[in-house]
């Protein structure tokens, strides 16, 4: 079946922007922001730490619907992606972006749900993101119909979903077709949106041998979603993304598909937050070092306190950046990692963007640079929500980050 044309005023928006965000990322700025992205994650002496942002939910106040000029879907869509870029850049942290647009490879889950019953239904929202989901292992017996899920590549879609996005880009911006995995470790995610967290919590001390059950069924549906992503032969090496931009992970291809041992990982525990180092070990970390040592370099952690569990993370296989959140105990991290590890240390978005100034922010940034001398790190935000009416407060946080940074390399 033929495609039909994109409007030629919608095209034409998109290819300009495309130029514009393919002119920054073969720039010598950017891949100024790549080595020091690369020195940091290889663990090498940079000129400074980089500094980043994640949006997030500020998104709908930075770029809401209205300023959007496209009126195709798809190309409000891509519109959307590049302004993105643009106001990243606009901001001045050490954003960096490939020279293509990527197209996502496409699975197919053979026996939907993925997990044998539905997840992500929701029961509520709010305007401000909050959200509210369906847990469906309502009793015990709902654990036994947790099921592995088994996934199909569609390739079909893959090529036309490339074509698609070759012919709406043109010559302005090449596509290349990225290839990821299914499924990834991220089992403490799965597991609470099957069960929820206080039923999740209640199980762990009352129904351990159903935790360890479902655990089990879980990290066999991810490690078979890895399997089929590698098999299939659609991995692409995923270094040159923000926070774990490095150099390349054990010597892949020059040309074919990459291996998992090629690729960078990302998992986390924040549903084991409040759970001892001794069960989150048990019941959640076991579990995801089968699947971490398929990968080439693991990052881990997010926002949950990892202040007393920091031996427990240092143990497993290919670690390379320790994710030390705002509420974890810095001062433990560093004695633990050393120069070993890359550290991504984690801001906290209300102090940089509810207070009327930087003040507080820059106090606790100062004392932490100090500390961080001689180490392997990044200065991450992220989770942000709101800019409580600042519109210039992202642009000021990064300069003042980029000013410190410097002073304390």
């Amino acid at each position: 079946m033929a495609s039909i044309p994109f409007p030629r005023h919608d095209a034409k928006i998109v290819r300009d922007l495309a130029k514009r965000v393919m002119a920054l990322a073969c720039s010598d700025v950017y891949e100024t922001r790549r080595q020091r992205w690369r020195d940091a994650n290889e663990r090498r002496a940079g000129n400074r730490a980089p500094v980043w942002c994640r949006p997030a939910g500020v998104w709908r106040e930075i770029l809401p619907e209205d300023v959007l000029s496209c009126t195709d879907p798809t190309c409000r869509r891509v519109e959307y992606i590049l302004r993105q870029h643009l106001y990243k850049d606009w901001i001045g942290d050490d954003h960096i972006v490939a020279p293509w647009w990527p197209v996502d490879t496409v699975y197919r889950c053979a026996n939907p749900p993925v997990w044998g019953l539905p997840t992500h239904q929701s029961i509520g929202t709010t305007e401000d993101g909050g959200f509210r989901y369906y847990h469906p292992v309502e009793t015990l017996d709902d654990y036994d119909k947790i099921r592995v899920p088994s996934f199909i590549l569609d390739q079909e879609t893959t090529a036309r979903n490339a074509g698609q996005m070759a012919e709406l880009l043109a010559d302005a911006m090449p596509v290349r077709v990225v290839g990821a995995t299914p499924l990834a470790p991220v089992l403490g995610t799965y597991f609470e949106q099957l069960r929820g967290m206080m039923p999740l919590m209640m199980d762990l001390a009352l129904n351990p041998d159903l935790v360890h059950r479902a655990m089990a069924k879980l990290t066999e549906g991810v490690f078979a979603a890895l399997r089929t992503a590698e098999d299939a032969g659609v991995l692409t090496a995923n270094h040159h993304e923000p926070m774990f931009c490095s150099d390349p992970l054990n010597e892949p291809p020059e040309s074919g598909p990459a291996h998992l041992r090629n690729l960078w990982v990302a998992a986390n525990s924040q549903e084991f937050d409040e759970v001892s180092p001794a069960m989150h070990e048990e019941f959640l970390l076991s579990y995801q070092k089968v699947l971490f040592q398929q990968f080439g370099a693991v990052q881990y952690g997010c926002c949950e306190n990892l202040s007393n569990k920091v031996d427990i993370v240092l143990r497993i296989p290919n670690l390379r950046i320790f994710v030390s959140s705002f509420w974890t105990d810095l001062d433990k991290v560093l004695a633990g990692c050393g120069t070993d590890y890359t550290i991504m240390w984690r801001q906290s978005s209300a102090q940089v963007t509810i207070n009327s100034d930087l003040t507080e922010y820059r106090k606790h940034l100062e004392a932490g640079l100090k500390k961080l001398r001689g180490h392997h790190y990044q200065i991450v935000l992220r989770e942000l929500q709101t800019l409580n009416g600042n519109a210039e407060r992202l642009r000021d946080w990064a300069r003042l980050s980029i000013r410190l940074a410097e002073k304390y390399a």
